[in-house]
């Protein structure tokens, strides 16, 4: 399968955003909008119903799983070679559930949150695996606790690699000995799973690091241009491209609010496509959930810092046609 090969070779997937309207409904054009910039820039594939795309949206009051899913896949249907990744959550009867409408509308894999699973032991975990594993491929994932996850240990990973119909894990605990676990039992395996980096603070260092393929970020869903470039010079292995390390981690700082354990994390995404005129404003499911307190001015200055890193322009001379 084409998308599989995407996969491995290793790309650029984008956590994709929600685009909502001033009272907070869900704003198609510019839904489409955003999906047509990524792959304008291009990405290999986007990742939706993720926590870039704000878990609230599988709320019986707002109902905009199933829809957003379908709208992002009108853009991406006929793109065999589109890593279209799913997020699918809870426990195993609504992942399963979701898993099941994710591959109804032409998925291709499930990034799958054990958030909800914090007290489960190990068996109890890999059977969860292995349900959504039975309904589409699995893309693992390794969230932070500062955001949702657990801590899984090098036991978990020695058996989740083992699981049939597993694709991929995105190793995003933001700590170097826990990214280790991971590495270590996907080699000891032998199987043939891609590593993608979610390590917001350690990007780069993951691109350059065997045997790390791509990204699927919620930092990527901003200045994705910029992106594509980096990782392909990472493949290269371009020694200049550790001259970005730095950047990028600070550009992510006040992109999440990291000062403030990740506060505005969305809002701060939600800023900058604002900026760019792909959004028409910040608002988030939650009226509570905005920028920190000089979260705003730490985005000005890295933009000032880092122009190279930031692709304004290309937005700029595309908006109009992906507005349409």
């Amino acid at each position: 399968m084409p998308w599989r090969d995407t996969l491995r070779r290793g790309t650029v997937i984008p956590a994709h955003p929600l685009a909502l309207t001033a009272d907070r409904k869900l704003d198609e054009r510019r839904q489409r909008a955003l999906t047509r910039y990524y792959l304008a820039a291009g990405a290999g594939g986007v990742a939706v119903g993720v926590h870039t795309t704000q878990f609230a949206i599988r709320s019986p009051q707002v109902g905009l799983y199933e829809p957003v899913l379908a709208l992002a896949m009108e853009e991406l249907r006929g793109r065999d070679d589109l890593v279209k990744v799913a997020g699918v959550v809870g426990r195993t009867r609504q992942a399963v559930q979701e898993a099941g409408i994710a591959r109804g509308l032409g998925y291709d894999a499930a990034l799958l949150s054990l958030g909800a699973l914090k007290e489960a032991s190990i068996d109890e975990l890999i059977e969860h695996v292995r349900a959504v594993a039975e309904v589409m491929p699995v893309f693992g994932f390794y969230l932070q606790p500062a955001v949702g996850g657990r801590v899984l240990p090098y036991a978990f990973w020695r058996r989740f690699v083992e699981v049939d119909n597993v694709v991929a894990i995105k190793v995003a605990p933001f700590n170097r000995y826990q990214t280790l676990d991971v590495i270590r039992a996907l080699g000891e395996s032998g199987r043939d799973i891609a590593l993608y980096t979610g390590n917001d603070d350690a990007i780069i260092a993951d691109l350059l690091t065997p045997p790390f393929a791509g990204g699927l970020l919620g930092h990527w869903a901003v200045w994705t241009r910029c992106a594509v470039g980096i990782l392909e010079r990472a493949h290269r292995r371009d020694p200049s491209v550790w001259n970005e390390a730095v950047a990028v981690t600070d550009m992510n700082a006040a992109i999440f609010d990291a000062a403030n354990q990740f506060h505005g994390c969305i809002a701060g995404i939600h800023e900058v496509l604002r900026r760019q005129g792909l959004l028409a404003g910040r608002w988030c499911l939650d009226p509570e959930e905005d920028l920190s307190p000089g979260q705003s001015e730490e985005i000005d200055r890295v933009c000032r810092a880092y122009p190279h890193l930031v692709d304004d322009t290309f937005v700029a001379e595309h908006l109009d046609n992906w507005m349409k």
